[in-house]
């Protein structure tokens, strides 16, 4: 059995083939990158390294010959290429030179989502489907790392502004994704779709738990919409970036990510850290 993991000197990528690495042998392993010098650098032992750039279909072709399970880590929207293309390039090797099963990393409710945010992982969960090739859609809610300019923030004395509401979040660590990836791709009858996330919290509740992590009185302040945005222009945001904050402020206060299930701590086989705990982790 060959297990492939692409996006390996990214964050997510690499934590997750390590894990993997703990799972099977590594010579059972290959790990993809667009950056071949840079993977091996990064890249345990005994992992074969081959060229895996999503934008290069030949690459890829040969980069997936004898793979019979792969972990897709979603690309980073804005590249030269649409990310869904990006993917689709992807799929098409996959499906050619006979990869058995296919693990993404999606979005949150992506089937149901209405969020821009969610388009491409739903166009990509689709064309997976009809590529006929077992898989499992691993929908991701928020890494806690999304939020750490607030936490940074708040312990520079900066007050934590959100425009969310109510609405909740499944904030957690990076690598808790990453490790789950890595244990579904080892698993022989994985779920079709798992729904990852930390317990939910509100924002309110997010301030809490950095005041009780760093040791220190946090001020919170609920803002609307163009309060928001004006307040990360004023920090010296870019227009458009401000206005994807904002968007995913409305994305979070319409409940897209607020989450129920356990599926994340059931398939790393442990409980997930309270947040102030996760908080610590990060900071440290």
């Amino acid at each position: 059995m060959k297990y492939a993991v692409t996006g390996v000197t990214g964050h997510f990528g690499s934590v997750a083939l390590k894990e993997l690495a703990q799972l099977v042998p590594a010579k059972d392993i290959i790990a993809l990158a667009r950056n071949v010098e840079k993977a091996k650098q990064m890249v345990p032992e005994g992992i074969e390294i081959r060229p895996g750039d999503y934008m290069q279909p030949g690459d890829l072709h040969n980069a997936l010959k004898g793979v019979d399970r792969l972990l897709l880590v979603s690309s980073q929207p804005g590249g030269a290429l649409p990310r869904i293309q990006q993917h689709l390039n992807v799929l098409t090797a996959a499906r050619n030179e006979g990869v058995r099963f296919i693990a993404y990393t999606s979005f949150p409710h992506a089937d149901t989502a209405k969020g821009a945010l969610a388009y491409d992982h739903k166009m990509t969960e689709t064309a997976i489907k009809n590529t006929a090739i077992q898989h499992a859609f691993l929908r991701n809610n928020w890494y806690l790392e999304n939020e750490l300019s607030v936490i940074n923030g708040a312990k520079a004395g900066q007050t934590v502004s959100y425009s969310a509401g109510d609405g909740k979040v499944g904030w957690t660590l990076e690598r808790f994704y990453a490790e789950a990836a890595a244990k579904v791709l080892a698993t022989e009858t994985p779920k079709e779709v798992y729904e990852f996330a930390g317990p939910s919290h509100t924002y309110q509740e997010l301030a809490a738990a950095i005041e009780t992590a760093i040791g220190q009185k946090v001020n919170v302040a609920q803002v609307n919409d163009d309060q928001y945005q004006a307040q990360l222009i004023e920090a010296g945001l870019d227009k458009n970036v401000a206005e994807a904050l904002v968007m995913i402020q409305m994305l979070i206060r319409e409940g897209d990510l607020t989450e129920a299930t356990n599926d994340l701590s059931e398939v790393l086989g442990r409980p997930l850290p309270d947040l102030a705990t996760a908080i610590k982790t990060l900071i440290q």
